[in-house]
């Protein structure tokens, strides 16, 4: 496949090499749709980016952004129940101190 950039848009001009019958069905296509063959190549390779999307899991779709904001803590997995817990009792211990101040007792 050879793709060259268009530099007056953000486009890019690739070139690929299809079977008689493919290119065929095309240009019949694009005559039918009344579009251009670029039109129906671009919404065909979005269309298969979706269901290519769709078709992984969500392991694969977040193995790229795994680990990269780390904390530097790495038993963070281990300890998150304490960590919420000790966090909810911070919040109700505070709540309580405000409920009574703003009862005026």
């Amino acid at each position: 496949m050879n793709t060259r950039t268009n530099y007056v848009s953000n486009e890019t001009i690739t070139t690929a090499r299809l079977p008689i019958g493919t290119r065929n069905k095309l240009l019949v296509l694009s005559r039918v749709k009344n579009k251009t063959k670029s039109d129906i190549i671009i919404e065909s390779l979005e269309m298969y980016y979706k269901q290519e999307e769709g078709d992984l899991d969500s392991f694969t779709l977040g193995e790229p952004v795994f680990g990269k904001y780390g904390s530097g803590e790495s038993d963070r997995a281990v300890t998150y129940k304490q960590r919420i817990k000790k966090k909810l009792s911070a919040k109700m211990s505070g709540e309580q101190g405000s409920v009574n101040r703003g009862a005026g007792c």
